[in-house]
């Protein structure tokens, strides 16, 4: 059983920003990742600063490899599955499903959301080719659309305010949400139709392009892109098995931080998209050196001085 300063469960955006930030002060730190980032279904990464529209997967490749020349930093592969905390020492001990056994005196947790988009056919495999939940990273590149959004929830009608930005868009609301007549009026004021009809399915190329959008009840809607915002749940269970204070947003839960990502557990800090309501790689990266910084400080803090 080998130890660490800080471990950092996901190794996605957030959690090599805060591994790097724990490098650079010079303390051990291990990283487990599972190799499943969230965007992994993008070939493109757009809106991150001074690399806009390289893959993500490009990205997280470069940020390992800039990681790997730190001497107090281990990376490994593995799927964490239970984590053992205590309380007395303030310290953690990390269970893997391979069978190793680590410990650490903090713990940053980094495993992100998993979406659950709608069950309609033609989506899951559109799912970041033409099909996408953010509008920032993905709308411009499908010019004056057409764009479709498919409501989820009540937050939908705000949403497709939004996507119309980018184009003409119509909301699907897929007999999921009512429209009342104060909301159909503010989506008119923007332009956006609104379609009731349940959605049968979506068409397009073999390659993920999306052509239109085919209703239950006969007929169809030209739309470029389709914008969802969709359901998720948590990447792992780690943070609700630990007690973390769990908040239950209209999309799904979201892990609780203080302004320094430190959750309601003691040492315990959640960084990137479980545990925050706006999601992009910019803000994983701030979520993750915000946590990286906290748990360092929150060390020196604790040790006696030189």
């Amino acid at each position: 059983m080998s130890g660490a300063d800080v471990i950092v469960v996901g190794g996605s955006f957030a959690g090599l920003s805060a591994a790097i930030y724990l490098a650079r002060a010079r303390r051990r730190v291990l990283v487990i990742d599972s190799g499943l980032p969230r965007n992994r279904f993008s070939a493109h990464s757009h809106g991150v600063l001074a690399l806009d529209g390289r893959p993500g997967s490009e990205l997280l490749g470069a940020a390992r490899a800039q990681l790997a020349r730190y001497p107090t930093v281990t990376q490994i592969g593995g799927e964490v599955q239970r984590v053992v905390a205590d309380d007395r020492s303030l310290s953690f001990e990390v269970h893997t499903t391979a069978g190793e056994r680590f410990v650490s005196r903090r713990l940053i947790l980094a495993t992100g959301l998993v979406d659950q988009p709608p069950n309609v056919p033609g989506l899951p495999e559109r799912w970041g080719k033409s099909v996408f939940h953010c509008p920032y990273c993905d709308g411009y590149e499908f010019g004056s659309g057409p764009l479709g959004v498919l409501a989820t929830g009540p937050l939908s009608v705000h949403f497709a305010t939004i996507v119309a930005d980018w184009g003409a868009t119509t909301l699907f609301t897929n007999q999921v949400i009512e429209v009342d007549e104060a909301e159909r009026s503010r989506l008119a004021r923007r332009g956006i139709r609104v379609e009731d009809g349940a959605v049968a399915a979506l068409e397009g190329s073999p390659e993920g392009g999306l052509d239109r959008i085919r209703l239950r009840g006969g007929g169809s809607v030209p739309a470029r892109a389709l914008f969802v915002a969709t359901l998720y749940r948590q990447g792992a269970s780690l943070a609700r098995e630990m007690g973390c204070e769990i908040v239950e947003g209209p999309r799904g839960p979201l892990v609780k931080t203080d302004e320094g990502k430190l959750t309601s557990v003691p040492g315990v800090y959640a960084a990137g998209d479980m545990a925050r309501p706006t999601h992009s790689i910019p803000f994983a990266v701030s979520d993750g050196a915000t946590a990286g910084t906290s748990a360092h400080q929150s060390l020196v803090a604790e040790e006696p001085p030189a």
